[in-house]
């Protein structure tokens, strides 16, 4: 069949489209265009094709769609029906960096070097991580046609590393979601390419921890770790969210930074708002409840 034959055809198809897609009128665009003022003015590009339009101060709300819709359908299309949401700080270190730091911190001012110390008692938590996220990933749960439970972390460093590394270890995908930052930031190595975004929006990226989240494990961290905590606390308090657990790591940590107890003294919650989240200190406990709030064998 020759070239116009084969056009002929599709031209006769009752599924064939009839107007040329977004891609191909690009291609169409940027082919054979006579080289003239009119055509090298950006007001002549095509909207869509145009970078320095879709950032001006007016198409904020197109780009809140875009970053809500992107990893919305390719999260829809890797078949991903639900995620284990993993929280914590990006400065604990890894077990395996526990003595190279303490030896660096040896001549470091006595209250520097207290830090250093605390947060490698932390190491702990990045081990915890790691197996809770192994452990769930290595049970390959598949519930209609979807891949349910799958580890989903902040992208970067630490307790985020964590997370991805043990479900890369257990043969499974995991997603990263980074947000752009004045400091370089990168994907941890762990996280699935494909499952790997990136956020302009706090705002945008919070919602997809949660969109998807049927459980979520906090471990210690700072301003972020605290952000994404107590906003997941308020959905679930003011009915905003379904109740699902929070697995909250490291009691000592918490109890230490936050009393709880005093705020429900206060009467600024209620005592029964305690019970929103689920004390662990290993990543058995996180997944015996996790496996008793959803009854799986």
């Amino acid at each position: 069949m020759t070239e116009r034959e084969e056009k002929e055809m599709n031209e006769r198809d009752l599924g064939d489209r009839r107007f040329y897609r977004a891609e191909q009128e690009a291609s169409f665009a940027q082919s054979n265009v006579p080289q003239t003022p009119q055509t090298q003015h950006p007001a002549y590009r095509l909207a869509f094709n145009d970078t320095e339009f879709l950032l001006r101060e007016e198409l904020r709300p197109v780009r809140f769609q875009l970053e809500l819709l992107k990893p919305e359908m390719l999260l829809e299309e890797a078949g991903v029906g639900s995620t284990l949401v993993m929280y914590g700080s990006a400065r604990i270190p890894p077990p395996e960096a526990v003595d190279t730091a303490l030896e660096g911190a040896k001549d470091l001012p006595d209250d520097e070097k207290i830090v250093v110390e605390r947060l490698a008692a932390k190491a702990k938590y990045y081990a915890e991580a790691y197996k809770l996220a192994r452990l769930v990933s290595e049970k390959s749960i598949i519930e209609n046609g979807q891949r349910q439970f799958v580890i989903c972390s902040g992208g970067g460093p630490s307790i985020m590393e964590a997370a991805n590394r043990g479900a890369s270890d257990a043969g499974a995908e995991s997603l990263g979601l980074n947000i752009v930052l004045p400091h370089e930031q990168a994907p941890n190595p762990y996280v699935t390419p494909y499952l790997s975004f990136q956020f302009h929006y706090f705002a945008l990226r919070k919602m997809h921890f949660l969109l998807r989240a049927k459980a979520v494990a906090v471990f210690p961290g700072g301003f972020g770790t605290f952000d994404e905590f107590f906003e997941l606390l308020t959905l679930i308090q003011t009915g905003k969210m379904k109740p699902i657990p929070i697995l909250l790591f490291g009691k000592d940590f918490w109890t230490r930074v936050i009393d709880f107890e005093a705020l429900a003294e206060e009467g600024t919650i209620n005592k029964k708002d305690l019970e929103l989240f689920t004390w662990c200190e290993d990543a058995e406990d996180a997944w015996d409840h996790i496996r008793e709030f959803y009854e799986l064998d």
